[in-house]
C-alpha cells in the first residue's frame, strides 16, 4: 500500500494540508514551520532534509505544491533513498525572469522582520504564503507559521528560503523515476497549460481554481 506525502509551498507549512481528505504525512519544508533552517537552500538540500524525516521509503506518492512540487520531483530522482512511485506537482512556477530571481534574492537577504502584534504578523504570514482570503488569522496554519519572543512576533519561515532559485523542471521531469503529473489551477498566474504541456505529456488543469487549488478545493486532487 502506498504512503501519501504532501509538501507545501514557499511560505506555508504542513498545516496547510489539514483539510486534505485522506491520511497523509505533511512535513514542514526546511526553514518553515518547526523545521530547522538550512545553511543554504537548494532543491537538493531540501529534498535530502525531507527524506530524512520520512518514516517510510517505499511506494511513496507525493503531492507537492509550488516549491513543494519541485522538491517532490527532486525526491523522485532516486538520489535520496526514497522509492517514489508517483508525483503530482501542483502550481509550480515554470518561467523565471531575471527580475523574478532578483526580487527573490533580495527577499532572501532581508533580516527577519519582527511585529509588535500577532495580528500584524499573521497578516504578513497570510500574504507571504499566498493564503490571504483562504485562511483566517486564527487558523492552525497561521499559528504554526508564527514565532513569539518577548511579546513580539515574527514569521517562523527563514527568509533565506526565498533564495532557493529557479528549478530546471525539464531535467527534473526527465530524471524522475516516478509517474509524474503536472497540475495547475485554471486561474493560476504562475504557469500556463502551454508551459506545462511543453514539459510533459501528463498535465491536469483544475477548472475554476487558482494557485492554491489544494486549499480552495482540498478534494480536487484526492488520490484514488
Amino acid at each position: 500500500m502506498s504512503s501519501l506525502v504532501l509538501l507545501h509551498g514557499l511560505g506555508a507549512n504542513g498545516r496547510v494540508w489539514d483539510r486534505w481528505p485522506q491520511p497523509r504525512l505533511a512535513p514542514d519544508l526546511p526553514g518553515h514551520g518547526s523545521a530547522p533552517a538550512l545553511p543554504a537552500y537548494t532543491f537538493g538540500a531540501m529534498a535530502a532534509a525531507i527524506a530524512e524525516t520520512l518514516p517510510v521509503r517505499r511506494e511513496v506518492v507525493i503531492v507537492g505544491h509550488s516549491l513543494g512540487g519541485v522538491v517532490a520531483l527532486e525526491l523522485a530522482s532516486g538520489r535520496y533513498g526514497v522509492d517514489v512511485s508517483r508525483v503530482i506537482a501542483l502550481g509550480v512556477k515554470v518561467t523565471w525572469s531575471d527580475d523574478d530571481l532578483g526580487r527573490a534574492g533580495a527577499l532572501a537577504r532581508k533580516p527577519v522582520a519582527w511585529f509588535d502584534t500577532r495580528e500584524d504578523a499573521a497578516g504578513r504570514f497570510l500574504k507571504v504564503s499566498g493564503l490571504q482570503g483562504l485562511a483566517n488569522p486564527d487558523d492552525p496554519v497561521v499559528d504554526h507559521g508564527l514565532t513569539e519572543a518577548d511579546g513580539r512576533w515574527r514569521l517562523a519561515m527563514d527568509p533565506g528560503t526565498f533564495g532557493v532559485g529557479a528549478p530546471d523542471l525539464r531535467r527534473l521531469v526527465a530524471e524522475s523515476k516516478a509517474d509524474v503529473v503536472l497540475a495547475r489551477g485554471e486561474l493560476d498566474p504562475m504557469n500556463t497549460d502551454a508551459e506545462l504541456h511543453a514539459l510533459h505529456d501528463q498535465v491536469v488543469t483544475l477548472p475554476g481554481l487558482g494557485h492554491n487549488a489544494h486549499v480552495e478545493d482540498p478534494g480536487a486532487l484526492s488520490i484514488r
